[in-house]
């Protein structure tokens, strides 16, 4: 892309940058990041699910074990959060110092006490959180939003800068902001996107302007593999607070138009007791 960004000891993130990056996952999101990353750095993968590493273009990468992956100059875990301690701790004896581990995940709170109490004090540690996925970023990441959680050490700020220079818009927060602001976000979005892909195939033709939106923000998640959904409505601390209330107010315009029903076609309501 052009860009070049100095991050550690004197390596460089660039276009002739010989800055290493181990890649912890190669699904969906991983594959998105390795797709972003190729040809930006010295870019080796770790998925013991795959024989081997081809992007959808056709480009081969590196495929090596944990303790491989482990000696690059930055970490990125693409890992479902309930794996998160685990990789965590298969990762730590072979981790060297001033390594930046940093996770990619749709929630923050756990992921970052995963990473806390089982990465090695010797290591630097970033919460992110890209807010797009292999959908919504399948022709580029430029303009998408993401939220970096900085947990230990200074060199987040140079992957911010780099990130920048890649035309994202950073957003730096706390891992308890976060997952308040993405238990909305998210979490709702998630829900109606499930609900709404449970009750069958949606109407194409006679559609208004604000279903189709509606429709295609369904596309977006609709797909999301159930590790994405369980992380978004039960890793989330704050996820189930939101539920209750967007059920709670649903109910009550249900009654609301039960009632209303009920009256327009000639049958008596009781009041409430």
């Amino acid at each position: 892309m052009g860009h070049e960004l100095k991050l550690l000891d004197g390596a460089e993130l660039g276009a002739q940058a010989q800055l290493r990056v181990g890649l912890v996952g190669f699904g969906g999101f991983g594959r998105l990041v390795a797709r972003e990353l190729a040809g930006q750095c010295a870019l080796t993968i770790c998925d013991p699910a795959y024989s081997r590493a081809v992007l959808p273009d056709g480009r081969r990468l590196a495929l090596q074990g944990l303790a491989e992956v482990a000696q690059c100059d930055v970490v990125i875990l693409a890992v479902p959060v309930a794996r998160m301690a685990h990789v965590c701790r298969a990762l730590a004896p072979h981790l060297k110092p001033g390594t930046v581990v940093m996770d990619v995940g749709s929630v923050k709170v756990a992921p970052m006490a995963d990473m806390q109490a089982h990465l090695p004090p010797h290591v630097e540690i970033l919460g992110t959180h890209p807010l797009f996925g292999p959908q919504s970023a399948k022709e580029s990441v430029k303009g998408r939003k993401i939220a970096l959680c900085p947990v230990r050490g200074t060199r987040w700020r140079r992957i911010a800068a780099f990130l920048r220079q890649r035309g994202l818009n950073v957003i730096v927060t706390t891992a308890e902001d976060h997952d308040r602001e993405l238990a909305m976000v998210q979490g709702l979005t998630h829900l109606i996107g499930k609900v709404m892909t449970d009750l069958g195939p949606l109407p194409e033709r006679l559609t208004t302007a604000s279903f189709d939106l509606l429709r295609e923000a369904v596309g977006m998640v609709q797909d999301d593999p159930p590790t994405v959904l369980h992380a978004i409505e039960v890793a989330n601390p704050y996820a189930k607070e939101v539920r209750a209330a967007f059920f709670q107010k649903a109910e009550v315009l249900r009654d609301q138009f039960e009632q209303a029903t009920l009256l327009v076609q000639g049958q008596s309501v009781s009041p409430a007791a």
